[in-house]
């Protein structure tokens, strides 16, 4: 008699709330908060605080929806597998691909920036730490689950140490209470250039450039279906990221607001140009761009982990589904998919060469696809709660751990708000190609989804 051993497809659950709540936090607080800050408060003035409270909006209730979503149907698949279970196979496979391409974009992007920074330091071609690099980051996915959760947990904890340090010197340079500083009132909000510099059409700008600062934090529930109890921990996750990335990006942006004039500040292309690094040099703190250097670079580090985790996950979830080659979906003994966290290594090696190489203008065009692919990832989560809502409400005898707020209000308000910000991008020429990359690329992806295998499953979607 033949005996065959049925390959093992299930995930591990290592992952504890305190790391589903790190790693929220620290997708979220990447590079950008530390060198594209002052490009939104260049356009806007003081004024890109309201362009952060509009673009926060969105992103606490699209998140709010997808926790309510993860937390009665877990699913390593997140969106996609809401996608699918709302509207069906097309929707799934197209939001699962088009996430995995996003960050497997930026994933080539984070790594060059973080090697570029090093290879200074060592005074060695940035390739060399770029290899050591991916070779560390995928012996820790090729772990438990525990391990990779663990090791985000103290790289975010040392981002999120760093703000809170800088927010606390702040708030003593503007009262003037450090040596040798003065308070400086609201000069900078009702001096010469006012409140709103460029009226209306600089906050219209200042939101195009921060929009999609909050991005990242959808993490939390791609990494619930490996928690212990993913009900309680996607719960209380959601609630701690939510507020601390509010606290976090207003807290830093109004501190730079009060102590820099607006016309001082713009992109910073290094670690000394950066708000933060100008602000605690303020403070007299001694070999401050070093350390912004190195904070930098762990965020970057921080944020290539995470990227590797999430499309390994994905992959693993559309393997299950159909959507994937089904070697993909099979796990070892510890529930890592092994061979799902192999290819996402592949194509990590694949987009850093990519950053590396002089196709600039084929990089162009396929960044400008990943600008517009957090908006439709967005829509479909608002939409997918809207018509999922009384199915997970009457599974939970209308006892959900996580509650979207004011439903249908809310959730159709926030449609809205996609649109108008939908809309801006496509009054602006930059943003427009994003908008219309993006949208070539979900018509490729969807139809696609008509060639897959999963396109015949019609059993409950879980994965």
């Amino acid at each position: 008699m033949t005996n065959t051993k049925t390959p093992n497809t299930e995930l591990g659950t290592g992952l504890k709330t305190r790391h589903l709540t790190m790693m929220g936090l620290g997708s979220a607080i990447g590079a950008g908060l530390f060198l594209g800050t002052g490009v939104g408060i260049q356009i806007a003035g003081p004024a890109v605080l309201l362009a952060y409270i509009f673009a926060g909006a969105i992103v606490v209730f699209v998140m709010q929806m997808l926790g309510e979503m993860a937390a009665v149907r877990p699913a390593s698949g997140s969106f996609s597998t809401y996608g699918e279970m709302a509207f069906g196979h097309w929707a799934g496979f197209m939001l699962g691909w088009m996430y995995w391409f996003m960050l497997t974009m930026v994933m080539g992007a984070e790594m060059t920036g973080a090697s570029a920074i090093m290879g200074h330091w060592f005074g060695i071609e940035p390739w060399i730490p770029a290899l050591v690099c991916v070779i560390l980051f995928s012996i820790i996915n090729l772990a438990a689950v525990g391990g990779f959760g663990e090791f985000e947990f103290w790289f975010a904890f040392i981002k999120i140490a760093v703000i809170a340090f800088f927010l606390i010197i702040g708030v003593l340079l503007i009262f003037g209470l450090l040596p040798g500083s003065e308070p400086v009132g609201l000069s900078n909000f009702i001096g010469d250039h006012g409140f709103m510099p460029n009226g209306i059409a600089g906050v219209a700008g200042g939101l195009l450039a921060v929009a999609f600062a909050f991005g990242g934090i959808e993490i939390v529930t791609i990494a619930a279906a490996e928690s212990d109890k993913p009900a309680e921990s996607v719960k209380t996750a959601i609630r701690s990221t939510i507020w601390r990335i509010s606290l976090f990006y207003l807290g830093a942006v109004l501190v730079i607001c009060f102590l820099l004039p607006y016309d001082m500040i713009g992109a910073a292309d290094s670690a000394a140009d950066s708000p933060f690094t100008i602000i605690l040099g303020m403070a007299h703190i001694p070999g401050v761009v070093g350390f912004m250097e190195a904070v930098i670079v762990l965020s970057l580090l921080s944020a290539f982990n995470a990227q590797i985790y999430g499309t390994s996950r994905f992959v693993y979830s559309l393997a299950k589904r159909g959507n994937a080659p089904a070697v993909f979906a099979r796990t070892k003994g510890d529930g890592v998919p092994t061979n799902a966290v192999l290819l996402s290594v592949f194509f990590a090696f694949a987009s850093v060469a990519l950053q590396f190489s002089d196709q600039k203008e084929l990089i162009g065009i396929l960044f400008n696809a990943v600008g517009g692919c957090l908006v439709v990832i967005w829509f479909m989560i608002t939409l997918a709660e809207i018509r999922l809502r009384p199915q997970l409400e009457a599974e939970c005898n209308g006892q959900m751990p996580v509650k979207m707020w004011g439903y249908p209000v809310l959730p159709w308000l926030t449609v809205l708000m996609l649109t108008g910000l939908t809309v801006l991008m496509l009054f602006d020429e930059a943003s427009r190609n994003q908008i219309v990359a993006v949208i070539v690329l979900a018509v490729v992806l969807a139809a696609l989804s008509f060639l897959s295998p999963g396109r015949k499953h019609k059993d409950t979607v879980v994965a």
